[in-house]
Formats: structure tokens, sequence, C-alpha cells
């Protein structure tokens, strides 16, 4: 239901920006976040944006200021535009897709790399 995309290898200071596809979800009725899981840490909250209209958004303290999520709910995809990128935040980026209203109803994506290095 949620595929991400965009991942790659940027150098420290760069950009990237992350698409997830969630194909077949209105975002009237879904919280989307993604998440991230570096490398001997467990998985963590990035960013979330509650539902339309709504839309409230949350970050982590790791990136706010960093990173922007965003959404075109006509094309039912969301996006993560990381700018001042480090080290630290290398890892698997997951995209996420909550039901607001059903319990339980929890959505993963496969994930896609994101590797900070010179």
């Amino acid at each position: 239901q949620v595929a991400e995309s965009g991942g790659g290898l940027v150098p420290p200071g760069g950009s990237l920006r992350l698409s997830c596809a969630a194909t077949g979800l209105n975002f009237r009725n879904w919280k989307m976040a993604w998440y991230r899981q570096t490398p001997g840490k467990e998985r963590e909250l990035v960013a979330r944006i509650t539902p339309d209209p709504d839309s409230v958004i949350t970050y982590s303290d790791s990136v706010k200021g960093r990173f922007t999520i965003s959404k075109d709910s006509a094309k039912s995809t969301v996006y993560l535009q990381m700018n001042n990128l480090k080290s630290e935040d290398t890892g698997v980026y997951y995209c996420n897709a909550d039901s607001a209203y059903l319990r339980d109803r929890v959505y993963w994506g496969q994930g896609t790399q994101v590797t900070v290095s010179s």
C-alpha cells in the first residue's frame, strides 16, 4: 500500500527528497509518517502529518529545522525533504500509514536507504 523512493548516497550538508506513494489511501483517513532505523538503534519517528484537513505536523528534535514533511493528497503521496544532512542521518527510512479510524490498521513500506558520507 505504501512504497518509498528517493534514497541514495549524499555528502554531509547535502539534500535528498524522499517520496512515499500511498496507493489507494485517502489522506482524510490516514496519519502519515516517516520513520528511520539507524545502525545500532531502534526504529524512530522522524516526522508525522495528521489527516486532512488539519495536517498537523510534528518532528523529532534531531531533524527539526532540517527536514520537512509534506503531502499531495490528490496524488496520495507524502514527501520528506531532507536538508543539511549529517552522517547520523544515515539509515533506512520507512513510510508509515496509520488509520485514524481503524484500530491497528497500519501499513509500512519496504524502506529506502539513505547514506550520508563523503
